[in-house]
């Protein structure tokens, strides 16, 4: 009888068993999630390279389908990276003969997403913008030169850096006057000279920088205003106040440590400054002569832009435009210009680099904002592709350096400036 039972239940078991396998559907095959690699090529600087680093990572984790991975190769490579950031001679060879990039706004188009950027100035660099306006590529890096003080160095020399003038050239001469009175060995120097002299200092002061001969428009940087700047410069440098230094970046790292007092450089500067140096670091506007009407007028924006490769795959192209539109969310340019020091790229950032609740991190991005906007751009004021190239500042440089030396007097070496820079 217990055999009998335990068969049947037995029985009864196999049969439920039997049902619920036939009851449980078979798994179905899918296909596993195929990730697309977006590759970045760069040059930035250590410190930039790591908040680029940064943002990559943010949209790698967030990002299923793709993945933005950093890249050795250039532009030159057979196979380009899918996004080139590039700037200066770099830059300007990518761009020489059959295009090589695909315009950002067109593939923001076709890839369904808003490109939310501010429209881009006419102050700006023109290298990423097309003739009607239209972002050929993303200016992630943009800076402009500003004033930066030692404020400790001020106290010390017996100013009070909240009341100290240095609006005008002749402001800014007696602060160094005085910084020189208490001792300071280099009251002032200029990061980038020809930038800061002649291209910036042009625009400020709404002075020509370029002029048609024929049908050419060709540099022109040798009028009054900018023979007497650089003279002026040169008897500062005579009299100690101003020292240049030949190798790039020391003029930066003799502010830094504490040596010089007062310099002009990028807007960017001002995250180096505050990272690396132990001072107390104002930023104001650049000086003007209130002897030239209309000054100030406005400076000029500059820096690497990121680049779209052409030939890529439609897939890749999404996963591009969705790239560029997490860069352009307000949390991500509040974080790249806080890391970077570059000025904002949409409306968002500018807002938020005016927020309190920031206190002074992005007080370089309002005084640099100032400076671009300070009045609406003229003829005159605009950017100029034929002086902005990488080849036109190391010749200003060159013929600078050559009046620091004595050797050449201001006019004289803007002539022969002038003269190089248009291929004579």
């Amino acid at each position: 009888m217990c055999t009998a039972l335990n068969l049947g239940a037995a029985a009864v078991l196999s049969l439920s068993t039997a049902a619920v396998t036939a009851a449980t559907p078979k798994p179905v095959a899918t296909k596993p999630v195929v990730i697309q690699q977006i590759e970045l090529f760069h040059r930035l600087p250590a410190e930039r390279a790591e908040s680029l680093n940064a943002l990559v990572e943010r949209f790698n984790a967030q990002s299923k389908e793709y993945q933005v991975v950093l890249a050795e190769r250039d532009w030159r490579s057979p196979s380009a990276p899918h996004l080139l950031i590039l700037e200066g001679e770099d830059e300007e060879n990518f761009l020489v003969g059959k295009p090589r990039f695909k315009p950002l706004h067109a593939l923001m188009k076709e890839a369904g997403g808003a490109l939310q950027t501010l429209r881009p100035p006419a102050m700006m660099t023109r290298t990423p913008v097309d003739a009607k306006g239209q972002l050929l590529a993303l200016p992630i890096g943009l800076s402009t030169p500003v004033l930066y003080l030692n404020r400790d160095a001020l106290r010390r020399a017996g100013m009070n850096p909240e009341t100290t003038s240095t609006a005008t050239w002749f402001d800014l001469q007696n602060v160094l006057g005085r910084l020189a009175d208490a001792g300071h060995t280099c009251p002032y120097t200029v990061s980038e000279p020809g930038r800061v002299m002649v291209e910036n200092l042009s625009a400020w002061h709404n002075e020509p920088v370029a002029a048609m001969r024929g049908k050419v428009l060709a540099p022109s940087f040798n009028g009054m205003f900018q023979v007497k700047h650089v003279a002026m410069m040169a008897s500062w440098h005579r009299a100690r106040y101003l020292h240049v230094f030949d190798r790039s970046g020391e003029a930066e790292q003799r502010f830094t440590s504490g040596e010089c007092a007062v310099i002009a450089a990028p807007s960017d500067s001002w995250t180096d400054f505050r990272r690396k140096g132990d001072i107390d670091v104002g930023v104001v506007r650049l000086p003007f002569y209130d002897d030239f009407p209309g000054a100030p007028q406005n400076t000029l924006a500059d820096g690497p832009a990121m680049w779209v490769s052409a030939g890529k795959k439609p897939a890749e192209y999404k996963g591009v435009a969705r790239f560029v539109s997490f860069w352009l969310q307000a949390e991500n340019q509040v974080a790249w210009q806080r890391e970077t020091g570059y000025l904002p790229l949409n409306r968002a950032g500018l807002l938020a680099s005016r927020s309190e609740l920031l206190g002074d991190d992005l007080e370089n991005v309002n005084v640099a904002v100032g400076q671009l906007s300070n009045k609406p751009v003229t003829g005159d004021s605009v950017s100029q592709p034929s002086v902005e190239r990488q080849k036109v500042r190391r010749i200003l440089d060159e013929e600078l350096s050559a009046v620091w030396a004595d050797r050449k007097a201001a006019k004289e070496a803007l002539d022969e400036a002038v003269v190089r820079a248009s291929g004579g």
